[in-house]
């Protein structure tokens, strides 16, 4: 039915990572969801943000002694690619330095990662090609004028060949080519960060997305979270947060680490474990570069490129490589891939958390 303005009601997920793990879900950069700081200067950057996280942890396990002996993983998606192995290296260090108490960090879990231009945004053309997005003449001029390089805008025959081939897929759904193009359901940026107002009425202002889009749900999440009953009940501090967004453009943010490569390699030196999957029809950060940037890591194969399997029919594909780096695509996942294959990326987490071979 479409929304008749009373508060979205809940319904357990029968598939939640909380069944095989304690999770602590953060709300970071300051400024996002319900999280605040009591100055007024929200400036971020990726590192400031990464060593905030860290004592963030620090400061949890303190009150939280139990937890300290328990194994902890850094984990998140999307963007959160550049930031988790900064996390986690920020971690490391501190244990290096026999910081206490010391954390028992055991490695990262990253769904379909941001991790270098290169990779991502330079892996968009050759996905298109193989999802049957573009025709061959198409990918076969960009791949000419690029000369394997879709980010070099510098280059005017490649800008415009890859410009052609954005307006090719303009609308597509990015975060899955095969769901329908939707309304966001989230703010749009304006021009003006001061203006409050605007950004408060922004969203008023935004279509509705159908009822039949994954996006509706998102655009009840707002409705649900800026109800004062449930704020009341997550303990949010009153006055702290004006209105939960699912989706905040408003933070000052630098992104002052441009590529996490070296992050993941220095931590996989370093023994700890990594779990990558990728949502195979995700345009955003598809799995073509993840696969690639992995493979540049020059670690060796350990386990060869196979089928993993769930229920008897295959969930995706894996590989696995020495220095405890596992990779994994998710058949039929989007850009967050539990969203859209909960049982099966439930059955792959379990697995790899247990040190079970997917």
């Amino acid at each position: 039915m479409p929304y008749d303005g009373s508060l979205p009601s809940l319904t357990l997920n029968p598939m939640s990572w909380t069944k095989v793990a304690n999770i602590i879900f953060l709300d970071q950069p300051i400024g996002t969801g319900f999280s605040y700081a009591s100055v007024s200067d929200y400036s971020m950057s990726d590192t400031k943000s990464a060593k905030l996280v860290n004592q963030f942890i620090r400061k949890w396990l303190h009150d939280h002694p139990l937890f300290f002996s328990s194994p902890l993983y850094v984990a998140g998606d999307s963007y959160s690619g550049i930031i988790v192995p900064v996390i986690a290296q920020e971690i490391a260090n501190g244990i290096e330095a026999g910081e206490q108490p010391l954390l028992n960090l055991k490695g990262c879990i990253l769904g379909n990662p941001s991790t270098d231009t290169k990779y991502d945004s330079g892996s968009q053309v050759p996905f298109a090609h193989g999802m049957g997005l573009i025709s061959d003449e198409l990918y076969e001029a960009a791949t000419s004028s690029c000369g394997g390089d879709y980010t070099n805008t510098g280059n005017l025959k490649c800008a415009q060949a890859v410009g052609a081939v954005y307006q090719c897929v303009a609308a597509v759904n990015t975060v899955h080519i095969l769901e329908p193009f939707c309304a966001f359901a989230a703010r749009k940026p304006v021009q003006n960060f001061e203006d409050r107002r605007s950004l408060y009425e922004n969203l008023k202002q935004q279509p509705i997305p159908d009822i039949n889009c994954r996006s509706y749900g998102y655009m009840l999440a707002h409705h649900w979270a800026n109800n004062d009953t449930v704020q009341q009940a997550l303990n949010i501090h009153k006055g702290s947060v004006r209105d939960w967004q699912r989706c905040n453009y408003f933070i000052p943010f630098t992104k002052d680490i441009l590529s996490s490569l070296e992050y993941h390699r220095n931590l996989s030196r370093k023994g700890y474990r990594a779990l990558v999957y990728s949502g195979d029809h995700d345009f955003v950060c598809p799995y073509v570069g993840t696969q690639t940037w992995i493979r540049d890591l020059n670690f060796s194969i350990v386990s060869d490129w196979r089928p993993w399997w769930v229920s008897g029919q295959v969930a995706g594909f894996t590989r696995t490589y020495s220095n405890n780096i596992t990779f994994a695509t998710v058949k039929g996942g989007g850009h967050t891939a539990p969203e859209y294959k909960p049982k099966e990326c439930f059955e792959m987490i379990q697995r790899w958390a247990f040190g079970y071979p997917l």
